[in-house]
């Protein structure tokens, strides 16, 4: 899914240092030292809430750490097999897709914002919103639900035959979507919306006077978009970018389902089909640079963002009203991907899922699924957004190089592809196991076996690491909001730190903790590859049931189950339609 934006997410929240200010009162929490600008209470209370955020960043920080020591102690002809036979196929692929998945997305993604954004035209107001749809539909359920739909005996191709006089798939048939060109266009018409959301909200906020300037100088409307607007929102289309790339290298569904062998899927083969821990570690460390490289390039596209942001100050575009005509096409245009990327992957998932339940209702093995995905996010969800709320409230109050290191340390979960995540993880958790269970035999003389991986700890925590970033971007965005001053006048009236979170902070930041756990919820029930690889036996959840159904080519039993996961996805696509700008 949907992933969040702006700052709920590491790369989109700036890391520039906001001093602190001297408390008014000397009460418990110590009087401040200043060192280098920054403002760092010395205190007992203080220092207990910087050794919780470092035990908080320390459980981010393990599963990076195993992943390298279990690369570096892989066998030495282990890389030079990996080099010679499996990466260079993977890697190519995976360049192939990242790339045209970021001309797809940036392309779409830009147009349409500057569209709406721009310009005034019949049902303008609904697409704000309407394109955001797709990002309600994770990956592999495009890639599921166009599988079906493009099928040789599917809807389109049977009604194209139809139309032309023919009988059998022998006589007429369209191209196979099992392809890179397949793989590049679904994934580009649900990822767009990171680019959308991200470049719409620059340019609502565009300073109006420079368009007018450019305007006077006779540059045309299309001059103005490609001279004026589009350099200034580099850096924003560089942030959407950099979030759709990261989750196509997440992707192992899609990939799979449409035979393009991507690091993810060869992690995933290594692992499970040759049971080669080593060598899968080895392309997880390859993979994790490949993350790196894409947030060393976000950064570098973001060095000139101090030059857009302060133009936010000035008053909004204007929009040109087309005509009748033009603004009818520019409707039609517009919502390409919201039909394809939306409406008919989930109109095609609605038919057929109301088929099978008038044909055999809804299996008790579905609802029992359905359960485990409820328990799972929703207990997952809970323990993320109290440390997210952590990491929030102790980077703010207690500033200083150490906590904005651990906050950042924190914070690179979300950037680690699932299957990277489950390797590191995999790795500490399967050697903690075995000292569990040779413990309990020899002190209690029974076998505990892999408890912590068979009670499912080990995906919690996965999940844990991977999106606390968003439950402590979404609480870091509600606590911005706050004056500085609220906490100075909470420590007058002698609050400590507790007492300033628990009677100001958390009734104020209600709504922002409400929307943090809305995305973390939704994002723990649509993750599938930390789930394939680490959940315990006999133990499925809606994503893993599509998955198995789709490959083995039973469409109609998982359309239930993915129908549920989008109808759950377009909570936080609306949610996020009504932060993603300003009220128009």
């Amino acid at each position: 899914m949907a992933r969040p934006l702006g700052r709920l997410h590491p790369m989109a929240v700036s890391a520039d240092p906001v001093e602190l200010a001297r408390p008014a009162a000397p009460d418990r929490a110590a009087a401040p030292v200043r060192a280098a600008g920054v403002t760092v209470t010395r205190s007992r209370s203080g220092r207990l809430w910087v050794v919780a955020l470092a035990l908080v960043a320390a459980l981010v920080a393990v599963p990076v750490l195993a992943l390298l020591w279990q690369a570096a102690r892989g066998s030495q002809g282990l890389w030079s097999h990996m080099l010679a036979h499996v990466l260079p196929q993977a890697v190519s692929q995976t360049a192939i897709l990242l790339a045209g998945v970021g001309v797809l997305v940036t392309v779409i993604g830009t147009s349409t914002a500057w569209l709406v954004t721009a310009y005034d035209f019949p049902g303008r107001r609904w697409l704000e919103w309407l394109l955001l749809l797709p990002l309600a539909v994770p990956t592999y359920i495009i890639a599921y639900a166009y599988l079906d739909i493009l099928h040789p005996l599917g809807p389109v191709q049977t009604a194209i035959r139809a139309l032309l006089g023919f009988d059998s798939p022998r006589d007429f048939r369209l191209p196979d979507i099992r392809s890179m060109t397949g793989g590049i266009l679904l994934l580009g018409l649900v990822l767009y919306p990171y680019v959308y959301l991200t470049t719409r909200a620059m340019f609502v906020t565009q300073a109006a006077n420079l368009v007018e300037v450019s305007r006077s100088f006779g540059v045309t409307r299309r001059g103005v978009f490609l001279r004026v607007a589009l350099p200034l929102a580099r850096p924003a289309i560089a942030v959407g970018v950099s979030l759709a790339l990261m989750e196509a290298l997440n992707d192992i569904g899609a990939t799979e389902f449409l035979g393009i062998r991507t690091l993810t899927n060869s992690i995933y083969t290594t692992w499970v089909t040759r049971s080669d821990l080593p060598g899968a570690a080895q392309i997880a460390l390859v993979m994790l640079a490949v993350v790196v490289a894409l947030v060393v390039l976000e950064r570098w596209a973001r060095r000139s963002q101090r030059y857009w942001t302060n133009a936010q100050r000035a008053r909004p575009l204007a929009r040109h009203r087309l005509g009748r005509v033009a603004g009818l096409a520019a409707l039609g245009l517009a919502l390409v991907p919201v039909l394809l990327g939306f409406v008919f992957p989930a109109l095609h998932l609605s038919i057929v899922a109301f088929r099978r339940v008038q044909v055999s209702g809804i299996s008790s093995r579905l609802a029992g699924e359905a359960l485990n995905t409820v328990i799972l996010a929703g207990s997952v969800t809970a323990v993320v957004v109290a440390a997210g709320l952590l990491v929030a409230f102790v980077t703010r109050a207690f500033q200083s190089r150490t906590t904005a290191a651990l906050g950042r340390i924190a914070a690179i979960g979300y950037a680690m592809p699932g299957t990277v995540v489950a390797i590191g993880i995999l790795i500490p958790i399967a050697a903690l196991d075995r000292s569990i269970d040779a413990a309990a035999r020899e002190w209690f003389g029974v076998s505990t076996g892999l408890l912590l991986i068979g009670s499912g700890a080990a995906l919690s925590y996965a999940y844990f690491v991977r999106f606390l970033t968003i439950g402590s971007g979404g609480v870091e965005s509600g606590l911005a909001r706050l004056p500085r001053s609220y906490d100075h006048a909470a420590r007058c009236l002698g609050r400590g730190s507790c007492g300033t979170l628990c009677h100001v902070h958390l009734p104020l930041c209600r709504a922002a903790l409400a929307s943090a756990a809305l995305l973390v919820f939704v994002d723990c029930m649509k993750e599938l590859p930390a789930t394939l690889l680490l959940r315990p036996l006999n133990f499925e959840t809606l994503a893993t049931h599509l998955y198995g159904e789709a490959a083995r080519g039973t469409y109609e039993e998982g359309a239930i189950a993915a129908l549920l996961i989008v109808a759950v996805g377009t909570l936080p696509a609306m949610l996020l339609a009504r932060i993603g700008g300003k009220p128009n």
